[in-house]
């Protein structure tokens, strides 16, 4: 990356060395608002901002995100984590988990021939708005490149189809791991991952496709939009599970269209839409803002 944006990382970093996410999932009962915060003010941290969600205050589930400061927080983590585990976890039977927002997440972008979505990231990174380290970019096509080296980003050009499927995505997983990438997105990557790909970054792929799902799944949405006659168009970005488009939705958004709209038009609009819906989804995965459940997420 260019010198400009790994100062910035450093000094967000500095900034924010203190800062901690805890993000929780539970079975609801009373106490559990007391019991953390009690904690948290126990290793001496102020909590600076709190959210929660009960699907249903009798034998539902209970969902938190706390964000807080907490003094020499690299140093304490450790011990704080494991004090937690022994105490309020396994108290109240929670899943959860300890983030620092000083720990940037490394993401590798997926794309093919539309390159909206890649270049919203794009931008959205280099004006400072999506606090990511791009590890690499992966595309079955050439056309990206001649955006993404002159920023320093890695690019890997690998042909793929669905005849050499498996040999694609050795090469790919071989790459996601010398680059110790935490999280994947498919910005229009046109290819569908096989399950073993899934399976290995459960909840870290995030898609986006071009419709207001669950309408029009699979392959040429805007053209099947058009033959029906919609009067409304929108996309969906979610997290990639092994039934086609249809794993847990993050973020979608809609426009309006009428008769005059034909399928380019359609196109030229919801390529907009795409860009917003897929760039606000994976800042909220950046920012631990995501809390999955079955095949819903909660979003705080």
């Amino acid at each position: 990356m260019s010198s400009k944006i790994r100062q910035r990382i450093k000094a967000f970093q500095e900034e924010k060395k203190n800062r901690g996410r805890l993000l929780i999932d539970c079975p609801d009962q009373p106490g559990i608002v007391a019991a953390v915060s009690q904690f948290l003010f126990e290793q001496g941290a102020n909590i600076i901002e709190s959210s929660q969600y009960s699907t249903n205050p009798e034998g539902g589930r209970f969902f938190m995100r706390i964000v807080f400061e907490c003094d020499h927080l690299k140093a304490k983590s450790k011990e704080i984590e494991a004090a937690f585990e022994a105490t309020i976890a396994h108290q109240f039977s929670m899943d959860w988990d300890f983030t620092y927002v000083f720990d940037i997440k490394k993401m590798a972008i997926f794309v093919s021939k539309e390159l909206h979505c890649l270049l919203e990231l794009l931008w959205e990174w280099q004006n400072g708005d999506l606090m990511t380290d791009i590890a690499l970019v992966i595309s079955n096509h050439e056309d990206a490149r001649e955006h993404v080296e002159p920023l320093g980003i890695p690019f890997y050009y690998i042909p793929a189809n669905k005849d050499i499927r498996a040999e694609v995505e050795k090469k790919q997983l071989q790459l996601l791991e010398e680059y110790d990438v935490d999280f994947i997105v498919l910005a229009r990557y046109m290819q569908i991952l096989t399950p073993d790909f899934v399976a290995k970054h459960p909840n870290r792929i995030i898609n986006i496709h071009h419709s207001f799902l669950p309408a029009f799944v699979g392959a040429k949405p805007y053209e099947r939009a058009y033959e029906r006659g919609v009067k409304l168009i929108g996309a969906t970005s979610h997290y990639v599970t092994n039934d086609l488009d249809e794993g847990p939705i993050i973020e979608q958004d809609i426009h309006r269209v009428d008769h005059r709209d034909n399928v380019e038009d359609l196109k030229k609009i919801g390529r907009s839409i795409e860009r917003s819906v897929f760039a606000r989804a994976v800042k909220w995965h950046l920012e631990d803002r995501i809390l999955v459940h079955r095949n819903k997420t909660i979003v705080f």
